[in-house]
């Protein structure tokens, strides 16, 4: 079912006609689970706040390869490419200028946006594999990257982030919040992308790109943008991430981090919405913490229950869209 309708009378796209129960239905689910997410710092271990920790920020990361394929129609395998930029920003900025995580954020997002935007003009006529492969070329490439400028990047032993924000709260705690607290901006800034105008018209450019250019939408533009709000947002993750983790080292962002973004996303089904990208990050994230234990059997366990995550959902969105169409209402 698209999810755009064109005026008649218009010059740009406008959302179709939805249900007025829909925004309640997700915004009710948002708001559990924030509350459930804020509470589990007073429930949980030091270690599991950490951990969670971790997964919101890898959370924001699953919505960077979610939005390039929502918005884009295109798979990345290359994303721990931004996520390092974004990560190492943070490091650099306070170990050489003692720049603190507050502003030194916003800077995060920037650099991923700024990479994002000269990978993606070179290749903005490639699609499908031909452009995984060249976002695997990035993937690839990024621990032999910081290895070689070892005397920026600190080689092996990464840098540390050690800045906190107040002395109020404790570091775990702050860590903990600031992650929720950026996911929860990020997920907002997407709904609000995905019914502005603008958010309509790249969806219109991935779906009906003929159609599109009628309106003066160029697909070669909407490449450009979804690939540079996609590569921002990898960026923010691996800022976060160098925060909650208070350290970066190549081997955060190996080629095979790169896989369990789109693991994660794949699992997300490729939702924008809170709850996905929290399941999407604790599938990645939590499950091999939780499975570490069983030795050689990590891969079989985890595996399996990939696949349990995938099929469940999968059967619980098709229940969920037949319960829908019973019932008279479009887009769940």
């Amino acid at each position: 079912m698209s999810e755009l309708a064109l005026s008649k009378g218009g010059s740009a796209p406008v959302a179709a006609t939805e249900p007025v129960a829909r925004a309640p239905i997700g915004a009710w689910g948002d708001i559990a689970c924030v509350a459930v997410l804020a509470t589990l710092p007073f429930v949980l271990g030091g270690f599991w706040t950490y951990s969670i920790g971790v997964a919101l920020a890898n959370a924001v990361g699953v919505l960077s390869v979610s939005v390039l394929v929502r918005f884009g129609g295109e798979v990345s395998i290359g994303h721990n490419f931004f996520m390092a930029a974004g990560a190492y920003a943070v490091a650099i900025l306070e170990k050489r200028w003692g720049i603190p995580f507050y502003l030194s954020m916003f800077v995060a997002p920037a650099a991923g946006l700024l990479l994002g935007l000269a990978f993606a003009y070179p290749s903005r006529s490639l699609s499908g594999i031909y452009l995984a492969v060249a976002t695997m070329a990035l993937g690839l490439a990024v621990p032999e990257i910081l290895l070689q400028w070892s005397s920026v990047t600190g080689g092996f032993e990464g840098l540390y982030v050690t800045g906190h924000l107040t002395t109020v709260v404790s570091k775990d705690l702050q860590h903990y919040y600031v992650a929720l607290l950026i996911l929860v901006a990020v997920v907002y800034a997407l709904k609000r992308l995905r019914h502005s105008r603008q958010g309509l018209a790249l969806l219109t450019a991935r779906s009906h790109p003929r159609a599109a250019e009628a309106f003066g939408v160029t697909v070669s533009w909407a490449r450009l943008s979804v690939m540079g709000i996609s590569a921002s947002l990898a960026g923010l993750s691996g800022g976060t991430l160098a925060f909650v983790s208070s350290t970066v080292s190549p081997n955060s962002f190996s080629f095979s981090s790169a896989i369990f973004l789109l693991v994660g996303s794949v699992a997300s089904f490729y939702a924008l919405s809170l709850p996905a990208a929290v399941l999407g990050a604790a599938v990645i994230t939590l499950l091999p913490q939780y499975f570490a234990t069983a030795g050689e059997w990590v891969p079989i366990f985890y595996g399996a229950a990939l696949l349990l995550v995938i099929l469940c959902g999968n059967a619980g969105t098709s229940a969920l869209r037949r319960a829908a169409a019973w019932l008279g209402v479009r887009h769940v």
